[in-house]
């Protein structure tokens, strides 16, 4: 070998990025393969990962006093991390790199546990894929405590996808511990941005091209508060479905709040003109609406609907359909009623319609009744196929409640809010939808601290992509909460 030979390979070898404690803590001698694949917590197993997501770390739930982790390609880029406890914090440079250069290709994970008396023991291989698709740089998310007891600790946030970066976009701490909600965006499509407060500094608050002003939306002719928000495309309009809710807290069911509509019908906000207006739909005061959801292009407006209950009613016999009507931009004016999914011909009820991005598929949530699944159990995501109108779940549902769902900007990625892990608290999962609609396996989002989950308290809710980073601080926000909100006009249309 010559001495240039000699220095490339040695080159090669420096590339192999790793993170040791000693020569000791790496494979060694005879190794016992184990027919099995360790178990891991997070579970980042045999899953498909964006090519800019923060580092899996994870722990090793296996007995051993020293724990080595290979990451391999066919790329021949490496990754090599050992510990001592089996917490496996991964390097970000070298995983950054890793995925960098295997984008649509697969990483191996070899996992080693060395026992007590030295014997290195290897599991089988897991193959993890990177996806070609990148998922939206920023996650916006509610951190509430999980049972809605307490209100005094409410923030929205923002975390930084492709790192452990977060950051507090708004904490209720600095309006008085006025309930902060809502939080809705364009799709990436614009900066349009808006949330909710109620309490004292109440009003829909809306942040777009560096104007941040509070309205009031709330006008005579409008009974009840505007909710549920959802921005069409242009930026132009929002659609608010107004409710008249009622919540009762079960001492002995397994569900701990039920949320019924006692009303419900949708309205417009025109941004420009500052107008609100009621969404005129045939025979409307025979059924309640709500949670609107636009197409990708504006043209259409899905909905939930349900018939009117009266004053003896059963809350279990509730049920909503999927609908749609089509709109009018110019004219401000929508068509006739559209029956998209008839849940309720299969005893069941639907809830948070959200389109992807080319407007081929709608996922929503799907329970045994009522409008607020969240605290149902039998909760689960299906897809709408609107090329042809088939219905089915997705493979990544588990046995408790899955809810509250967003699309990343490519239409690739979807997160949700799942209880999968005690039945009680939701955390945010991500999962690589293909171009066919069908979901891989989902992971929860990783956290610099792999034990995370296991100590933190409060619930992932409302957890929304963006390409877009709001920059508010709580002056700005405290400030304009203390002024008085610009009144809404409405408008007959």
């Amino acid at each position: 070998m010559s001495e240039n030979q000699f220095y490339i390979k040695q080159l090669r070898l420096v590339f192999i990025f790793s993170f040791v404690f000693g020569c000791s803590n790496q494979p060694n001698g005879k190794i016992i393969n184990i027919e099995k694949k360790a178990i891991l917590e997070p579970d980042y197993s045999e899953i498909t990962i964006p090519p800019n997501i923060a580092p899996l770390n994870f722990v090793v739930k296996e007995a051993g006093s020293a724990y080595f982790i290979k990451f391999s390609s066919s790329t021949g880029t490496e990754l090599e991390v050992s510990s001592r406890v089996g917490i496996i914090h991964i390097p970000e440079k070298g995983w950054r790199k890793m995925l960098k250069n295997n984008i649509g290709k697969e990483i191996k994970v070899d996992i080693y546990t060395k026992s007590e008396i030295g014997q290195w023991s290897k599991f089988s291989t897991i193959t993890n894929k990177v996806a070609i698709e990148t998922i939206d740089p920023y996650l916006y998310y509610r951190l509430v405590f999980p049972g809605y007891e307490s209100w005094t600790e409410l923030s929205i946030n923002r975390r930084n996808l492709e790192s452990f970066e977060t950051k507090s976009l708004i904490e209720n701490s600095v309006v008085d511990e006025n309930c902060v909600n809502c939080h809705s965006f364009n799709n990436g499509k614009t900066d349009d941005f808006l949330f909710h407060m109620r309490g004292s500094m109440g009003g829909t608050y809306f942040h777009s091209k560096g104007e941040f002003k509070k309205i009031n939306l709330k006008t005579k002719e409008i009974k009840n508060g505007a909710v549920y928000p959802r921005w069409h495309p242009s930026g132009k309009f929002v659609a608010f479905s107004s409710n008249k809710i009622t919540q009762r807290f079960h001492a002995a069911d397994n569900k701990k709040v039920e949320v019924t509509d006692l009303e419900s019908s949708l309205v417009l906000y025109d941004v420009a003109k500052n107008e609100i207006m009621d969404i005129k739909l045939t025979d409307k005061d025979k059924f309640m609406d709500t949670y609107p959801e636009w197409s990708p292009g504006g043209k259409y407006l899905y909905f939930c609907r349900a018939a009117q209950i009266g004053q003896n009613y059963d809350y279990k016999q509730i049920k909503y359909n999927l609908c749609r009507v089509s709109f009018d931009a110019i004219k401000r004016t929508f068509g006739e009623v559209e029956l998209v999914f008839d849940a309720i011909q299969v005893n069941k009820s639907v809830a948070f319609p959200r389109i992807s991005p080319d407007g081929r598929f709608l996922v929503i949530t799907v329970a045994d009744y009522g409008c607020f699944p969240i605290w149902h159990k039998e909760a689960d995501l299906y897809s709408v196929d609107l090329s042809n109108l088939k219905v089915i779940p997705l493979d990544l549902n588990s046995e408790y409640t899955e809810s509250y769902h967003s699309w990343s900007s490519n239409g690739r990625w979807l997160i949700f809010s799942s209880k999968r892990g005690d039945g009680l608290t939701a955390r945010p999962y991500i999962a690589y939808i293909d171009k066919d609609g069908f979901s891989k396996k989902p992971f929860i989002l990783p956290q610099e601290d792999p034990e995370f989950y296991q100590r933190f308290l409060k619930s992932f809710n409302i957890p929304e992509f963006s390409t877009i980073e709001i920059k508010l601080n709580p002056g700005e926000i405290r400030n304009l909460a203390k002024t008085e909100a610009t009144q809404a006009k409405w408008s007959k249309n």
